[in-house]
This record gives C-alpha cells, sequence and structure tokens, in this order.
C-alpha cells in the first residue's frame, strides 16, 4: 500500500465515481480502477457497493476513509514541519547545569519567537550531559567547559567566577578540613576545580556530601552544614541579603566557562538552529 493508492481512494469515496476521480487526479481511469482493486486485495475487503451509477462505500470503506484522512494529514503536518524553516515545531531536548543563571532570557526569548516547539529541560553534571549528547539523547546541552572530543561541537556562552560559599562571613582554609564539602555529584565542572585546587594545597576535605540539585545544595550551606562552591552569578541575591557569603578563589581554579554543546555530525533540525542562533544572539548583547 503506498500514500498514493490513499488519496486515490479518497478521490473515489468523494466523487462516488472512477471516471470523476481519475478526471481530478489526471490519471486514465484504468489506473484508478486497479489501484482500488489492489487496495481492496491487500485488506482483503471490499470498499464500494458498486452499481451502475457509480461506487459507494460501504462500512469498511468508510472505516478507511476516517483512517486515511488522519494519515494523509499526518503527513501533510510532517512535510510542513520540515519544510517551514522560519516556523520551527516539534520537541527540542537541552541540556543545563543548575547553575546556569542566563539560561531563562534565551529561553523565554527562543519561547516568544517559536511558541510551536515543545522545550524539554533536564538538569545534570557536565559529564552525564555530554554523554547524552554524543549518544544524541539530548539535541544539545550547557555545561562546563572547554570540551576536547572528537565528536562534540562547542561555542563559548559565557565565562564566570567561580567562589566557595559559606553561611559565615569569614573564612580560611582550614575550614574546608573542619566542615562538610557540599557538592554536586561527580562529573561536576565545579566539584573538579575546587578539588583541583585542594590536591594543588595538600588539602584533605573533612567530608564531602553529594547533592542533585542546587537548591538542595545552597539551603544546606545557608543552613550551616557546610561549604560549596559554585559561580558567582548564581548567588548574587543571597550575598546582597546576607543569606550567604562568597569567598574567592586563586587563579587559575576560579575561572569557569559554559558552553553550548552538540554533535556535530548530526543533522540540524529548523528547531535547533534557531535556538543556537538565539544564544549566539543573546551572548553579543551579554543578557
Amino acid at each position: 500500500m503506498e500514500f498514493n493508492d490513499l488519496k486515490i481512494f479518497q478521490a473515489v469515496a468523494t466523487y462516488g465515481s472512477v471516471s470523476k476521480a481519475a478526471l481530478e487526479l489526471n490519471y486514465v481511469q484504468s489506473n484508478v480502477t486497479a489501484r482500488i482493486k489492489l487496495l481492496e486485495k491487500e485488506l482483503r475487503t471490499p470498499l464500494f457497493y458498486r452499481h451502475k451509477r457509480g461506487m459507494i462505500l460501504n462500512p469498511e470503506g468508510k472505516r478507511l476513509l476516517e483512517q486515511s484522512r488522519e494519515i494523509l494529514s499526518g503527513m501533510e503536518e510532517l512535510k510542513r514541519t520540515f519544510q517551514d524553516t522560519s516556523n520551527p515545531s516539534g520537541v527540542l531536548e537541552i541540556g543545563i547545569v543548575e547553575t546556569v543563571m542566563f539560561l531563562p532570557y534565551i529561553l523565554s526569548a527562543y519561547h516568544g519567537k517559536y511558541p510551536n516547539v515543545e522545550l524539554s529541560l533536564k538538569a545534570g553534571v557536565t559529564d552525564l550531559l555530554l554523554q547524552q549528547v554524543i549518544d544524541m539523547k539530548l539535541d544539545g546541552a550547557f555545561v562546563t567547559g572547554p570540551i576536547r572530543h572528537p565528536l562534540i561541537e562547542q561555542v563559548e556562552v559565557i565565562q564566570e567566577k567561580l567562589v566557595l560559599v559559606t553561611k559565615e562571613k569569614t573564612f580560611s582554609m582550614e575550614d574546608i578540613t573542619k566542615r562538610p564539602l557540599l557538592l554536586y555529584n561527580k562529573g561536576c565542572g565545579y566539584r573538579d576545580r575546587l578539588e583541583s585546587w585542594m590536591k594543588a594545597e595538600g588539602i584533605i576535605p573533612k567530608q564531602i556530601m553529594e547533592f542533585g540539585t542546587f537548591g538542595t545544595i545552597i539551603g544546606s550551606v545557608a543552613a550551616g552544614i557546610g561549604i560549596t562552591i559554585i559561580p558567582e552569578s548564581s548567588i548574587s541575591n543571597l550575598v546582597a541579603n546576607g543569606t550567604v557569603f562568597c569567598h574567592s578563589i586563586p587563579e587559575p581554579y576560579h575561572e569557569i566557562t559554559t558552553i553550548f554543546i552538540r554533535r556535530k555530525d548530526s543533522y540540524v533540525t529548523s528547531t535547533l538552529q534557531c535556538f543556537m542562533d538565539e544564544i549566539v544572539a543573546r551572548t553579543r548583547t551579554g543578557t
């Protein structure tokens, strides 16, 4: 069965006549008759009552007519989806590290321009999101960079400053040996920077407590449970009202770059291309 067979069937059903359907489709009558007979043979059932004045759908024909309309309508919608690059639609799956504070601006602008796109956001640590992009489970992801991988294409989005965060106003290196570190799971770029710094300084932390969400980590810091490391921009409001305090980290450990990655050999849909265009536009304007 071919899609064209369904179009021929619909024409015959609409006009109740092979000759009229053939005229409408610009086919010879014998071709239309042959395709209808082949369709009935494949479905193993007659589709029409045949009489001298034409053809009328029987119950099976009426059932096929309803289903064929849905099928052909879906095909037309599929064509429009891929052909209309100025108005993308469908699902766009993007991975994020939770502390990407500028992301709402990108999402708001993108959704305003392309409301037919369904955005799906999945949070995780850099290593996990990288693997999901490689496995094509995500269209792209905002992660900590740079990433060195032969399958990955990346664009720098923003550079930020990492800081240590505590409930107390004062901080000394000895605090790391006395109080728990509250960190994301292994594979987090921020955690990697902190561990590299501690290794260089010969510091062994008292305890590392792993968490999966930013809200849990910063809430636990505010409760006085321990210390964490995150981009300064992600806690500016909490610092301003005195909920927590931030403390500087020396070079080269305090600089962090957020990048957007995608698998370089994957097809760039209009949906993803428009999203990447929005990233570039927001990066240039600094918002």
